[in-house]
């Protein structure tokens, strides 16, 4: 998946406006412009169409925290350089506040099930002999589910 495709979901799954995107990028302390927000999320084929790296998604996902779960003192977390499926997982899972049996229930909405093993092993630290690499079409799933429970919330 790439940082767009993620980009789009989660504005969709909370219905954020061009300013609310804006917003959280502000709350990583990252000023970004409209016209950037709007170029992210155009579709692949359009020919203003920006692609999203990995350090603005961060920073997104960074802003996204500290919007769901307020912003912590001291010194803010450094933004990654590099994003893998991994830490984008383990983001939106601090961002949502939850727990592994929550992201389970996210994962059987979209009608795909995995053990709190599985799971617990896209959290583990990339040298941990448990460490399994998460690929796009869990991230996917993962996502599905989320806009699956806060979509239809709202």
């Amino acid at each position: 998946m790439t940082n767009n495709d993620i980009l789009r979901r989660l504005r969709y799954t909370f219905d954020f406006d061009d300013f609310k995107m804006m917003a959280i990028f502000a709350l990583a302390d990252y000023e970004v412009t409209r016209e950037q927000v709007v170029n992210w999320l155009k579709k692949d084929d359009d020919p203003a169409y920006k692609a999203c790296k990995d350090e603005q998604m961060a920073t997104f996902l960074n802003g996204l925290i500290n919007e769901k779960r307020g912003k912590r003192d001291g010194v803010q977390p450094e933004i990654e350089k590099k994003l893998t499926n991994n830490i984008i997982f383990r983001k939106l899972k601090i961002a949502l506040d939850l727990k592994d049996e929550d992201i389970l229930q996210l994962m059987a909405l979209a009608d795909f099930s995995m053990s709190k093993h599985e799971l617990s092993a896209f959290f583990r630290k990339p040298g941990h002999k448990n460490y399994r690499e998460c690929k796009d079409q869990i991230l996917r799933n993962f996502l599905q589910g989320v806009q699956l429970k806060y979509r239809s919330e709202a």
